[in-house]
């Protein structure tokens, strides 16, 4: 760990009469939660009851903070004293979004199906979203069942299909109905209106 002295801050333990030390990178962590808050120094300062000119120095590795100085500070804080050295357990919110017009999608073609993937411009996706234009009206239109990893979920948008699974009887659904399965069972959708039945479609990328 670095030995720079405003990276560091020793903070002693209230009690032994040979308080032990240990580093600790308290400044950034503040200044992240702070900035969690939308607070300023003069904000954040005021919740915790310290001068402003303290919490500066705090977040910029520039002082040792007393014990009841984090007290005061974790109260603001709205957290124990621990929590202002235990890292957030998973990553900030990156607040991504992407938005797909009708008709927008990438679109991929194959003689069953006809796909628009959705959301395309997302990488690292968790769940993969398409809406899908259902052209086959038989089991014989397809090249044995189609399995992969992962869970999926169909909505039927409009139009009647029947979805055909690996382990189970045929099940026809309407608009509105739903289905959610394990997409490494075999598995395919036939439209059995007059016209192409289209569906939303959603499988897990995990």
């Amino acid at each position: 760990m670095s030995s720079d002295p405003k990276r560091l801050i020793r903070i002693a333990r209230e009690t032994g009469p040979a308080p032990s030390v240990e580093p600790m990178d308290l400044g950034p962590r503040v200044r992240e939660l702070r900035k969690a808050k939308g607070w300023t120094l003069e904000q954040a300062a005021a919740q915790a009851g310290l001068a402003r000119s303290t919490l500066s120095k705090i977040e910029n590795g520039q002082m040792s903070p007393t014990y009841e100085a984090l007290k005061k500070l974790a109260q603001g804080m709205d957290m124990s004293v621990p929590q202002l050295f235990t890292p957030p357990s998973k990553a900030q919110v990156s607040g991504r979004i992407s938005v797909t017009k009708s008709g927008e999608g990438m679109a991929h073609a194959t003689t069953t199906y006809e796909h628009e993937l959705l959301a395309g411009a997302l990488t690292k996706k968790q769940m993969l979203p398409y809406r899908a234009t259902i052209r086959a009206r038989s089991m014989e239109e397809f090249d044995g069942w189609v399995r992969h990893d992962g869970e999926e979920f169909l909505f039927v948008l409009t139009g009647v299909i029947r979805l055909y699974t690996e382990f189970y009887e045929p099940v026809e659904l309407r608009r509105g109905d739903s289905a959610y399965y394990d997409a490494s069972m075999g598995h395919n959708v036939v439209s059995v209106s007059d016209d192409d039945a289209t569906i939303l479609w959603v499988t897990s990328l995990t």
